[in-house]
């Protein structure tokens, strides 16, 4: 299940911010997932106690790149961003195995 529902964790100067001042953690879930699916798989995975999820879908973009052949459109896929934020005490160490 945890496969099925968490993609990857989100590194950026932004998430850092979050996960230092007040621990909450950034993932790309799948788009299909809820809160309490990511809830559970947070918690098994990491071994950690979730206090609370909010999620944000982030919309596609349109790219175009211009070519020799001409403009070639296509559009970014959207995807889905779930904040974690764990209870007092609890951690997650993303650079492990890095």
């Amino acid at each position: 299940m945890n496969t099925e529902v968490l993609f990857r964790p989100i590194v950026s100067e932004k998430s850092s911010n979050l996960s230092d001042k007040k621990n909450t953690y950034v993932f790309r879930v799948a788009r299909v997932a809820n809160k309490l699916q990511i809830k559970q798989a947070i918690e098994n995975f990491y071994n950690v106690q979730v206090e609370s999820v909010n999620t944000t879908v982030i919309p596609g973009k349109a790219k175009v790149r211009y070519t020799k052949k001409g403009i070639a459109k296509g559009v970014k896929p959207a995807y889905k961003k779930a904040f974690v934020t764990l209870k007092e005490g609890s951690s997650i160490n993303i650079y492990e195995g890095i």
